[in-house]
């Protein structure tokens, strides 16, 4: 490969986008720095449930489950027609901070789609191996993302792609609103 063809093909990442979960204003401020009103938060000892409608193009709704001893935030997007993914959950890896008033997210770029019953794609490797070399991750933060990532993998694999199932053996049950309720 020339010189061209390495710089055409590497990838250009942001810093760590954080994202704050304010439980007393019901709000979600984004990594742009845009607050969001929050339809819904339930803490539990070991995660943050969030339902919030969306201004986004793709889709109207979204809700997460923040689950800070996995490293992991599973959301439903509430894709609008013209949209939809092959996909029923959407996994970010990354640090998750409870508190008793605002959460706090820190992405570590690796993603995982799920698709129940039928196998998951693992995004963004290349996006996470640049963000080392551009240092806005160190080593041990991005080792952990690794083994964090194929920690979900191996759970969803065993539980056949369920993230419901593999979550509540583990100690976790998750509900989610449908996608009518609003």
């Amino acid at each position: 490969m020339d010189g061209h063809a390495a710089e055409a093909t590497r990838v250009h990442v942001h810093a760590p986008k954080v994202e704050y979960f304010d439980l007393d204003a019901s709000t979600n401020t984004d990594p742009k720095g845009f607050v969001r009103p929050v339809d819904e938060y339930s803490a539990e000892p070991w995660g943050l449930y969030m339902a919030r409608p969306s201004d986004h193009p793709q889709f109207d709704y979204l809700q997460s489950w923040l689950l800070p001893s996995l490293g992991l935030r599973a959301s439903i997007f509430h894709y609008l027609p013209g949209h939809r993914r092959d996909q029923n959950y959407y996994v970010d890896i990354g640090d998750f901070v409870a508190a008793p008033h605002v959460w706090k997210s820190t992405d570590h770029y690796l993603d995982i789609t799920v698709r129940t019953g039928r196998g998951f794609d693992l995004l963004d490797a290349d996006e996470l191996l640049q963000a080392r070399v551009e240092h806005h991750l160190d080593a041990a933060t991005a080792e952990l993302a690794m083994h964090r990532a194929v920690t979900a993998i191996d759970g969803l694999a065993r539980f056949d792609y369920d993230l419901d199932a593999w979550l509540a053996s583990i100690g976790m049950p998750t509900t989610w609103r449908p996608q009518a309720a609003r």
